[in-house]
């Protein structure tokens, strides 16, 4: 059996997507109307055609109970970005305990969309500080090679001027 994708149940299809094409800027791999796929593969379906397709059963949903994930580095600019926008904040940037900088925002139905920095950049950055790799890898939580490896590859993309 494979996964293939997280699926959401909307009111409004056409807000939703607004929000993750415009807001998040996710582009849509397949529109079939009441339901719309995005290339990271998760979905929206329209809430009345889906309660149709499960014998017309309600569709109901906790409070904060399902985030999406998304990565971005550099999280402050995306915060600013976000600030602009009619997007409602659970939380901006912060740091996680294992140090890594995340914010998170609600979509138009309620769920937490939450964006953080790679693993690999957070690797990095803790190494300007001057921190051990060892020790980086007991704070993040991740083996050392996972460690030189963001560090190596956020260090030579810097070197070449590029954005991760």
């Amino acid at each position: 059996m494979k996964f293939v994708c997280t699926l959401l149940v909307v009111e409004d299809i056409a807000r939703a997507r607004a929000f993750y094409e415009t807001v998040l800027g996710q582009t849509v791999k397949f529109d079939f109307g009441d339901n719309v796929t995005f290339a990271g593969d998760f979905a929206i379906h329209r809430k009345s055609h889906y309660r149709g397709l499960i014998g017309d059963l309600e569709v109901a949903r906790g409070r904060n109970d399902v985030e999406l994930y998304f990565e971005y580095d550099d999280v402050e600019a995306m915060e600013k970005r976000l600030d602009g926008q009619a997007v409602r904040f659970l939380h901006k940037t912060r740091e996680q305990p294992w140090r890594q900088r995340v914010l998170r925002v609600y979509d138009p139905d309620g769920y937490i969309v939450e964006i953080g920095e790679s693993l690999g950049h957070l690797c990095y950055r803790l190494s300007l500080d001057g921190i051990a790799e060892p020790e980086i890898a007991e704070t993040v939580g991740i083996p050392e090679g996972m460690v030189r490896e963001g560090i190596a590859r956020y260090g030579a993309s810097k070197q070449r001027g590029v954005e991760q």
